[in-house]
């Protein structure tokens, strides 16, 4: 799809793909049966960083199962993409099924820039996803691996996530805990 801009939506990876790649899959510490990895998630699925294509393969379908996403154009996915692209700290993947050509799982890794911990880098996850008829494929447990191996490869201190309580048993096998900070928001709209 060709934007008015004269952008398009093409196969441009978000980041460079040989960074998942290269992920040591043998320091994962979450057991997988039957046995998935980043090179292979399972059949007919690629794991990969989001393209600009996605826009048009359900990536906002599948964001939409976990919050709203309002009625988003190509336009705007555009410039966010290249914003993100630009920065360097927004690492958002998707598993593809290439059977359907449709986005079915994505999670996002940022990294922030910190002064503390001699100007080191915090990763945080957000947005952990799985379409509900792809769910039960380990896929969020493929996606969370993958995205604690990458913040390590980055040399992130230490990364954080936040989720629901009903959710904490899934993320504590990660070797996720509960810090002695309060998550606290002050929220301005929807």
């Amino acid at each position: 799809m060709y934007l008015p801009c004269g952008m398009l939506l093409d196969e441009t990876p978000l980041f460079e793909p040989s960074l998942l790649q290269e992920l040591d899959w043998s320091s994962n510490t979450v057991s997988f049966s039957p046995p998935i990895s980043v090179s292979n998630p399972g059949e007919g699925l690629v794991l990969r960083p989001l393209c600009m294509a996605d826009f048009n393969r359900g990536f906002f379908k599948v964001l939409s199962q976990l919050t709203q996403t309002g009625d988003v154009t190509p336009e705007q996915f555009s410039k966010k993409f290249e914003h993100m692209k630009k920065t360097g700290d927004y690492y958002v993947v998707v598993v593809e099924d290439t059977n359907l050509g449709q986005i079915v799982a994505t999670a996002t890794l940022i990294t922030e820039h910190k002064f503390i911990h001699s100007c080191a880098k915090r990763g945080r996850v957000e947005e952990v996803v799985v379409s509900d008829v792809c769910r039960g494929k380990q896929l969020g447990k493929l996606l969370v691996s993958a995205l604690t191996l990458l913040s390590k490869k980055l040399n992130c201190y230490k990364i954080t996530l936040e989720c629901a309580p009903k959710n904490v048993a899934f993320y504590q096998k990660f070797g996720y805990g509960a810090s002695d900070e309060t998550y606290m928001q002050c929220r301005f709209s929807d």
